[in-house]
């Protein structure tokens, strides 16, 4: 059973940092992609990011671009999200997500199929 399990989120003020983790168990994950998605209160889910299962592609949504930085380290079957320069706008649940087969499409929602729990990201303005 494939499990992905989110943490590192919590209460930061604008301007800070955090750096997100998420482990996941059940399967090799080293050929699959995975992906942070977010979703803020009264919005719709959004891809923040999303890495290839070998970290050759890397996908950021515009509005984290440049700011957020997507890793995996292949060898704890982990993905990273740092999370610099936060914004207020930045607020939301963040969600852990990987797919069923060695597609590398980091950028196609539907093909991810597990999701963690979700972890609270509160910036504070």
């Amino acid at each position: 059973q494939v499990q992905l399990v989110e943490s590192g989120g919590g209460l930061v003020q604008a301007g800070g940092s955090l750096t997100l983790s998420c482990a996941a168990a059940g399967r090799t994950f080293s050929n699959l992609a995975m992906a942070w998605f977010r979703q803020a209160p009264g919005k719709e889910r959004e891809l923040a990011a999303g890495i290839s299962g070998g970290s050759a592609i890397i996908y950021y949504a515009d509005s984290v671009k440049g700011r957020f930085t997507i890793s995996r380290d292949n060898a704890k079957n982990t993905v990273y999200l740092q999370m610099n320069s936060l914004k207020p706008k930045d607020t939301a649940i963040y969600y852990c997500a990987t797919q069923s087969r060695a597609w590398d499409d980091v950028r196609s929602e539907k093909k991810y199929t597990y999701w963690g729990q979700g972890t609270q990201v509160t910036v504070s303005s």
